[in-house]
């Protein structure tokens, strides 16, 4: 006899996908504005004009937080009674998609954004390479989202909890 193919536990996996989007897509959002901040006041003593210039790695930062709760509240918005563990999966698996691209594009908007105002602070030459270094970094996050949004839409095939006869 086959494993019924919407259970309790496919709510769950679907549960944990929201949660993994979301924890993980805050924790790379957290550690990239801390990283960044750091930088931001340490720039602020020696050049204090370069404050407003030198934010844009904390606000590229913040921003991931932004996509792990639009994956997250995507995939809450989808769960129903007829779920099914095909449905668990996909939202499972674009979850952890998104949260871990998130999370390194944190970490890397963080250490390249760290770099960039410390360097631009010294030679203002850098700000249009460290800029770029940034947009590369957020483009990791952004590619993670492309791959969840194609995983949360993909078919749902609603006819899987129609017991076979």
């Amino acid at each position: 006899m086959a494993p019924p193919l919407c259970t309790p536990t496919a709510t769950l996996f679907g549960m944990l996908g929201s949660t993994l989007a979301t924890a993980l897509s805050n924790l790379g959002a957290a550690y990239g504005t801390a990283k960044a901040g750091l930088a931001i006041a340490s720039c602020g003593v020696m050049r204090p004009d370069l404050v407003m210039r030198s934010i844009i790695p904390a606000v590229m930062a913040g921003i991931l937080g932004v996509y792990g709760l639009i994956v997250g509240v995507i995939i809450c918005s989808q769960l129903r009674t007829d779920y099914s563990l095909y449905q668990g999966y996909c939202h499972l698996a674009a979850g952890i998609i998104s949260g871990f691209s998130c999370a390194a594009s944190g970490f890397t908007i963080g250490v390249a954004g760290d770099a960039g105002i410390r360097g631009t602070a010294q030679q203002s030459k850098l700000f249009v390479a460290s800029m770029l270094i940034l947009i590369f970094g957020e483009a990791l996050a952004i590619y993670g989202i492309i791959v969840s949004l194609v995983l949360i839409s993909s078919p749902s095939a609603n006819n899987l909890c129609v017991p076979i006869k």
